[in-house]
């Protein structure tokens, strides 16, 4: 992750997240998917809402950026700290040392698969792989792993990460979504040791060495063929490091993608069918290449102010960094309800992600705020899963959803304050005002008094519910029945 952001051509709202990169990514066009099984399980996915991102590497170990320090580019989030940071080959060297010490005694993915899904998330997205090239899982075109003769971890009964996490999620219910990385800064196929690394890009020229890029590109295919047949059922292939790209596809209008000079074609035709034959119905998420292999699109720490022209989810994280940060300051469970309100409004999914530590736990903050999240959605999720998009979308601090059907409409009313304190009524625009049954506040066993005029309904709320109560707390939902 880092600075993967989709601009959309619509104005986008900034997660007010310190230590966020810059604005990129643009979004131009949508190829809707063809096959029958992956148009079913992007459906399904879209009623889903609510996912967990899992940033878990090397870094944890060092509570810094995931990956991005061993980039020699100089942005805010590549800096390089510590006793080894005047040197960048030690710096490495020191990096990849890590894997020797980096042993998470206290790894129990049952245990973040159960707060997952008492929060009310539904599906997984983990990092089987960053950039940095360290495999979380027990691939054979490596030794650089988390099973690895290195690695501290190896013996565990548990070594194999990713196939113990995907494993504790599927037994919840959750679609499970394996993250990857294109770029690998530690294969010699990628980063070839001949020449120094300038920037995040492929450090030789693949059109001048064809035979090595072939290499990598076979590396890169036999990886992720390894997650496809050895992990069990994967619903959702989420690949990160858009620079790795035909260059047909940059877009120099895009900030970031003006540093791309050559030609990353990695093959993803012969990628995306591999996966495909061995986990049929897949969804490939090849972010911020537009084409038939990004099969929803994916802004980064932000929330498009109307509905997209395609499937899209908000990635977005519970703290200030993607991977684990010591003394990290969370967001409250107020701003992530909220956030998720707006999203689902707008037709997208909210993907919250959360950094375990160097131990293999979360913070025991985290495991709070999932818990105050889910108090919230097990009231409220009836207006947030299986819902489609309602004009307006929303209007001041009210928001707006409907069921597949029409026959609800449900109307979120957002407070500025930990607990909702309603007015004495409140207005909500209609349409089909004749055909509206009941209107009710969740969570309120009281008959409310309301009416219909000019296509606006009045909703007059008794005095003991304009007070502030724990049982309306961030976000009050009103629904709406039709006849």
């Amino acid at each position: 992750m880092k600075n993967n952001i989709y601009c959309i051509g619509l104005l986008l709202l900034a997660v007010h997240t310190p230590g966020f990169g810059q604005v990129h990514n643009v979004f131009k066009g949508y190829i809707t998917p063809t096959d029958p099984l992956v148009k079913k399980n992007l459906s399904e996915w879209q009623d889903l809402k609510f996912g967990l991102f899992m940033h878990w590497g090397l870094y944890a170990k060092w509570g810094i950026v995931e990956s991005w320090s061993i980039c020699p580019e100089d942005e805010g989030w590549t800096q390089r700290r510590g006793p080894y940071s005047s040197n960048y080959f030690e710096y490495v060297k020191a990096y990849e040392n890590i894997q020797t010490t980096f042993n998470p005694i206290d790894f129990n993915p049952d245990k973040w698969a159960k707060a997952a899904k008492e929060a009310g998330m539904k599906y997984l997205v983990f990092t089987t792989k960053h950039h940095d090239g360290f495999a979380m899982f027990d691939t054979k075109q490596s030794d650089y792993k988390i099973t690895g003769s290195k690695s501290a971890f190896s013996n565990n009964p548990k070594a194999n990460i990713a196939k113990e996490v995907f494993g504790s999620f599927r037994t919840e219910g959750f679609k499970i979504g394996a993250y990857f990385s294109k770029p690998d800064w530690h294969s010699e196929y990628y980063w070839w040791p001949y020449f120094p690394p300038k920037d995040r890009n492929v450090n030789y020229e693949p059109k001048k060495y064809p035979e090595r890029w072939q290499q990598y590109k076979d590396y890169t295919y036999n990886q992720i063929q390894e997650l496809m047949t050895g992990y069990g059922k994967i619903d959702i292939l989420w690949l990160d490091g858009g620079w790795v790209r035909p260059l047909s596809t940059v877009d120099t209008s895009v900030d970031w993608q003006r540093g791309i000079h050559t030609d990353q074609d990695i093959d993803m035709a012969r990628i995306a069918g591999m996966a495909r034959k061995n986990q049929p119905g897949l969804l490939v998420v090849d972010r911020t290449v537009p084409g038939e292999f990004e099969n929803y699109v994916t802004p980064e720490q932000q929330v498009p102010e109307k509905p997209l022209d395609a499937p899209w989810e908000s990635c977005i994280t519970l703290g200030t960094s993607w991977g684990y940060v010591p003394n990290d300051q969370f967001k409250p469970a107020k701003e992530v309800v909220q956030l998720l309100v707006r999203i689902v409004s707008r037709g997208g999914s909210l993907l919250l992600d959360i950094g375990p530590s160097a131990q293999g736990d979360w913070d025991p903050v985290a495991y709070e705020r999932l818990k105050q999240i889910g108090a919230w959605i097990k009231l409220n999720g009836l207006g947030i899963y299986g819902t489609k998009v309602l004009d307006p979308y929303s209007k001041d601090n009210l928001y707006f959803t409907q069921s597949k059907d029409g026959k609800e409409h449900n109307v979120f009313f957002l407070s500025n304050t930990d607990e909702v304190s309603l007015p004495a009524s409140l207005e909500i625009p209609v349409e089909g005002g004749a055909k509206l049954a009941t209107v009710r506040l969740v969570g309120v066993d009281l008959k409310l008094k309301w009416k219909v005029k000019d296509g606006i309904l009045q909703v007059i709320i008794p005095k003991s519910l304009q007070q502030t109560g724990n049982h309306l707390s961030y976000a009050a939902m009103f629904q709406l029945q039709y006849k």
